[in-house]
Parts: structure tokens; sequence; C-alpha cells
């Protein structure tokens, strides 16, 4: 009996499924409407973890989640602000997000960012913008979309 996920398109851990290579796995939108936030999720019963892509120039609008979450920058430079606080964090640093905390990133211009995000379970990867909206992610100065 396959176990559901509290994340559609993520994978579940257990019941003989212990490792995962996460380069191979189907990647999936962890903020739909308000984050270019894209990668593959695996959920355990208590903790998920995504690793996600970020394009240059571009990220998350001010959003908040009930689970709380860590962000591990792997590659390139993010500009964030968690509850108020804002910082530049790159290449080996740690984010926490506290619970319901209202968060944004956004990737510097000079390159894509790579991270790897852990979250309890209590909810899935997806958060909820502060507007409410799911009309655009957030993008740096001339990194918006072409208008067609």
């Amino acid at each position: 009996m396959a176990q559901s996920t509290k994340t559609e398109g993520a994978i579940k851990a257990g019941d003989g499924r212990f490792i995962f290579d996460l380069a191979k796995l189907h990647a999936i939108d962890a903020g739909t409407g308000y984050s270019t936030s894209h990668g593959p999720v695996v959920e355990g019963e208590r903790i998920q973890v995504g690793l996600m892509r970020m394009p240059k120039g571009t990220g998350s609008r001010p959003h908040s989640h009930p689970n709380e979450q860590w962000i591990y920058v792997m590659q390139g430079t993010l500009d964030t602000e968690v509850a108020g606080v804002r910082s530049r964090v790159s290449k080996g640093s740690l984010v926490y997000i506290p619970s319901n905390a209202v968060h944004s990133a956004v990737a510097t211009p000079d390159e894509d960012v790579l991270f790897f995000t852990c979250k309890d379970t209590s909810h899935g990867i997806v958060g909820k913008a502060v507007d409410t909206s799911i009309s655009a992610p957030a993008y740096a100065p001339g990194f918006e979309p072409k208008k067609k």
C-alpha cells in the first residue's frame, strides 16, 4: 500500500525505500505562484527534505508556513529576509526559519542557487504568500519575465 505525502509529487521514504539519488528524482515546484524554487522532495515520517534550485535573479516573495525550516546553501548567494532580519548568505551558510515566520529569498544575479532544505512534516513543502496571491515569484531588477 502506497503511503501518502503532504506534498504532491514528493517521494515517500520507508517501506524498504531508504536510499534516494536526488539528482535523478523528479523536480517539483516548491512555492507555486510565489517562488521559483524547484527540486526533488523526499518525505519521511517526521522530516521532509528537498534539493532546490533557484535561478539567478529570481526567488520567493514573502511567505510563511507552519513548519520550521532549515536551508543549507550549496551554491550561489541568497538575499534573505527572515522575520524582518535581512541577510546575504553564501555557499556554506545555514539559514533557520522558525514556524510561521514571514521570510523571502532571492538568488543574486551572478549565479543560480542550489540549496538543501529540511522541514518538519506538520505541513507540506509549499507555504502561503503573505499577500495570499499566486501571481508570480520575486525577481531582481532586470530578471523579470519578458512581456509578450
